[in-house]
């Protein structure tokens, strides 16, 4: 089955290109040229990933981003302009998978979609697919997580480093082994990218984020699930 992309950005001619190139590689792409386009685009069906500018007309690409994360956890990817740090930042903060600088190589842009697509696909496990610490549960197929009964809604990102510290307990991860091993040894991003999902897990599965009872802190090192 074709996977669907939904491309966002004001400059058609970006659009045009990344369409045609994802086409030719079988891939099925809707287009939006605004943020209140693309959140009805959104709303009204299912996509396996979405490319998003930050800036749009009407509704910025960060808004876009944070009502998408109210009802969905499909991975975006922010395109962003060069030089704009901050801009990297707030979208990670906002529920961001990812994020693209402009000006892009195509290929670059391609490989990038389809290793987060990869990634995110529920895939069989000859092992158990369900994965229990505590009252923490993991099921690896769905990629759902529950903490203490309750259903946590988790982006492609956090579940995965999550599961990675979960089947992991007690071992101590530095933010670059995090960064290498979550989003891989060829992502631009640094470290700093580690500690918001970091906080922003926290945020989800703690009933105090400020003394976490699952991710834990090493102070110079790293974290840790306990």
């Amino acid at each position: 089955m074709a996977k669907k992309v939904l491309v966002v950005d004001d400059e058609k001619l970006i659009v045009k290109g990344i369409r045609f190139s994802l086409e030719q590689d079988g891939m099925e792409v809707d287009c939006a040229y605004d943020g209140e386009e693309a959140l009805e685009k959104i709303k009204s069906k299912e996509y396996d990933i979405i490319l998003l500018d930050v800036m749009l007309p009407k509704l910025t690409g960060f808004e876009v981003c944070q009502q998408v994360r109210e009802f969905s956890t499909v991975p975006i990817v922010m395109l962003t302009a060069k030089g704009e740090d901050m801009d990297k930042i707030l979208g990670l903060e906002y529920g961001a998978d990812d994020y693209i600088i402009k000006p892009f190589n195509i290929l670059e842009v391609k490989a990038r979609i389809k290793a987060i697509i990869r990634r995110t696909s529920p895939k069989p496990r000859e092992a158990s697919q369900l994965i229990e610490n505590g009252d923490m549960r993991l099921d690896c197929q769905g990629r759902r997580a529950y903490a203490g009964g309750r259903e946590i809604n988790l982006t492609a990102k956090e579940f995965e480093l999550l599961e990675l510290l979960v089947v992991n307990a007690n071992k101590v991860y530095s933010r670059e082994n995090l960064l290498k091993l979550v989003w891989g040894n060829d992502y631009p991003g640094d470290v700093r990218t580690v500690d918001v999902h970091i906080r922003r897990l926290r945020e989800k599965i703690e009933e105090n984020p400020s003394e976490p009872k699952y991710v834990h802190t090493k102070w110079g090192v790293g974290y840790y699930f306990a």
